[in-house]
């Protein structure tokens, strides 16, 4: 059932954004909505697995790397910078043949290369050079349905150029909008979602 603030209402009874509805086969999205998905995400590491995922994303449905992210974890050794940058040419071959991720030879070159580029960084400068774009929450209206909710902004265009600047790679604007939503740097869940901090 549909709300006129664009949310639905579950077979629990709370409102959720229209992708976080639960269903047979969309548990997991569900989870995902109400657990993480817009939650704050710090720690240099913890942002370096996303960009990752999101990376891999890309032209694929999020769910798809949602149900694979153990084995993404699992092949990239944790998403720890320090681990994945020292990888090799024989771990990229690795990766090639794990069925537990995406096998994308220009999606797993970028994340080598993105490990590369933040383990460049300061210890902690990953986190404050993504975080520094995230727009004043006072000037973001809660979107009051899907067709509300931007897939570019200026903030993400800028940190997207940031972090090319700094040698990463897959990461357009589009992607680091995603990152931003993903990781709590904008809350775009809709007016009325049950998990909307305000």
């Amino acid at each position: 059932m549909s709300g006129a603030s664009g949310v639905v209402i579950g077979a629990d009874g709370l409102a959720r954004c229209p992708w976080g509805l639960e269903g047979e086969t969309l548990a997991d999205y569900r989870v995902y909505h109400d657990t993480e998905w817009g939650r704050p995400v710090h720690g240099d590491d913890a942002l370096f697995e996303r960009i990752s995922l999101e990376a891999f994303q890309s032209g694929l449905s999020w769910l798809t790397i949602l149900r694979r992210r153990e084995g993404f974890r699992a092949g990239f050794a944790g998403f720890s910078i320090e681990k994945v940058a020292a990888f090799t040419e024989e771990d990229a071959e690795r990766l090639l043949a794990d069925p537990g991720i995406i096998r994308n030879r220009a999606k797993i070159a970028a994340t080598l290369a993105n490990a590369r580029a933040a383990a460049e960084l300061a210890p902690g400068e990953l986190d404050a050079l993504v975080w520094s774009h995230a727009p004043d929450p006072a000037t973001r209206p809660a979107p009051r349905s899907s067709a509300d909710v931007p897939a570019v902004t200026p903030e993400s265009t800028a940190l997207a150029k940031a972090l090319k600047k700094r040698g990463f790679r897959f990461v357009g604007p589009t992607t680091a909008y995603a990152l931003m939503q993903a990781c709590g740097l904008v809350d775009d869940h809709l007016a009325g979602c049950h998990v909307r901090t305000g």
